[in-house]
């Protein structure tokens, strides 16, 4: 069975018409968040019809799925691309954890289903949060890391996700993140270090 994690970094497989339909989902669940989105206007909306879609998605957990990991494709894109030129691992994560932080407090659908699905949402990030922590791990763990002493790549990685996830459900903090540098100087201090022997 194929990770979160590698359904995430596949090639996408839809055409121009799921395309659309995983527009208009998306589209739908920001003006109304997931219990409200159904999926006859997703339908009427990608301007298709209820055959069609569901010929591309079995259900309308099929089609949250398609948005979801879209999105997921593209926070994962935007690190990737941040750190590409970076050579020096932990300037890797810095900067990584920079975009990762700006990212999810600025993401649309993040923030629409925090505001109106949190009873749906906040058990994916918290008790039953295995697959999307082990899938952000195992993308930072591909982004190069090397075992320091008795700290694994794994290890440290997760305590990074662990730190985003709690950061960006629980942003009010004494230490201050509200800029760009902050987070900077925030990972130089504390994060960096894991990365030492």
């Amino acid at each position: 069975m194929r990770s979160l994690l590698d359904l995430v970094l596949a090639e996408p497989t839809t055409d121009a018409v799921g395309d659309s339909i995983v527009d208009a989902a998306f589209e739908e669940i920001l003006a109304y968040g997931l219990r409200r989105t159904a999926v006859d206007v997703v339908a009427r909306r990608a301007g298709v019809s209820r055959a069609t879609l569901y010929r591309r998605f079995k259900d309308k957990d099929a089609l949250v799925q398609a948005v979801l990991v879209r999105e997921c494709r593209r926070f994962f894109g935007s690190i990737a691309d941040a750190v590409a030129s970076v050579t020096a691992m932990e300037d890797r994560l810095v900067e990584g954890f920079v975009v990762g932080v700006r990212y999810a407090r600025a993401d649309r659908l993040l923030n629409r289903l925090l505001a109106s699905d949190s009873e749906a949402l906040l058990p994916y990030l918290t008790t039953n949060g295995a697959l999307v922590v082990a899938a952000a791990r195992d993308f930072l763990v591909r982004q190069g890391g090397a075992t320091v002493g008795e700290r694994t790549p794994e290890g440290v990685a997760e305590l990074f996700v662990r730190l985003a996830i709690s950061f960006t459900l629980l942003p009010e903090s004494a230490i201050p993140l509200d800029t760009d540098e902050e987070v900077r100087t925030f990972a130089r201090a504390y994060l960096t270090p894991l990365m030492r022997a």
